[in-house]
């Protein structure tokens, strides 16, 4: 628990300051870590199903993400993100001069890859831009909410949880530690109402729902994710937690919900 509770703490701090210290920052940093919750992915789903090509598909992130925070950050003719297209060719073009027996469950765990993590993370980015110039307040608070969120649904499980919410995916998750995270959320976003006046008070608390409900079912489907092909964490590089993907695993669903709510709700 001591090792969890460290890591945890220096994870965050790393977290906040790529926020906090401007918008560069924080598109090299969760570039980097998009890239690498990618590679995660491709070593989990990678089998006699299909064998993604890493290559291909770590440097259509790369490319996909830096091409667009490029453009939000310095702006350019939007034309260059047309790059992306010979890539996407490349995936399928490849498999040709390889000797593989499912080409096309390789080409498809690629592509995959790219539309389960690296698009959510190219929208919490864009969660920086929504009022225009970069803004560390919607993406800080975003990630502020999912973490309370977390652990309200951890200790509501731990100290009162009795009715499972998904038993045949994840055992351990319960209805009440559900409420417990969806009430610690709306605290939060509470909070930050008061602190961030980049959105009133009703748009937090819908961001707050968005990100409990969503958030939610990112946990659910990368444990879906996991149990299928009987792993159990995504990998170790974080002591006392597992992967780094495990613990974005409600970014992923919970990002693209809020940056479409907030383009609705701004």
């Amino acid at each position: 628990m001591k090792t969890r509770a460290i890591t945890a703490l220096f994870f965050v701090i790393i977290m906040v300051a790529s926020m906090l210290l401007g918008g560069y920052v924080f598109a090299g940093f969760f570039i980097l870590l998009s890239i690498y919750c990618t590679a995660e992915f491709y070593r989990i789903v990678g089998d006699d199903s299909g064998r993604p090509n890493r290559f291909v598909g770590l440097a259509l992130g790369i490319l996909g993400f830096g091409l667009f925070a490029s453009y939000r950050l310095v702006g350019f003719d939007a034309r260059y993100l047309l790059l992306f297209i010979p890539l996407v060719a490349a995936a399928f073009i490849i498999p040709l001069y390889q000797n593989n027996g499912k080409p096309f469950g390789g080409i498809a765990y690629t592509l995959l890859g790219l539309v389960y993590v690296v698009l959510p993370f190219v929208a919490f980015f864009s969660l920086g831009f929504v009022t225009g110039a970069f803004d560390h307040r919607l993406p800080l608070g975003f990630m502020l909410i999912l973490w309370g969120n977390d652990t309200g649904a951890y200790l509501a499980g731990k100290f009162l949880g009795k009715h499972r919410l998904f038993e045949r995916i994840s055992p351990n998750k319960t209805w009440e530690g559900f409420v417990g995270g969806v009430l610690l959320a709306l605290i939060t976003a509470l909070v930050l109402a008061h602190y961030f006046a980049v959105l009133v008070s009703w748009q937090w608390v819908g961001m707050a729902l968005v990100i409990s409900l969503f958030g939610t079912f990112g946990d659910l489907v990368e444990s879906m994710l996991k149990r299928s092909q009987q792993v159990k964490d995504s990998g170790a590089v974080l002591p006392g937690h597992g992967g780094v993907l495990d613990r974005f695993d409600g970014l992923l669903f919970a990002a693209p919900a809020v940056l479409v709510f907030l383009e609705l709700a701004y």
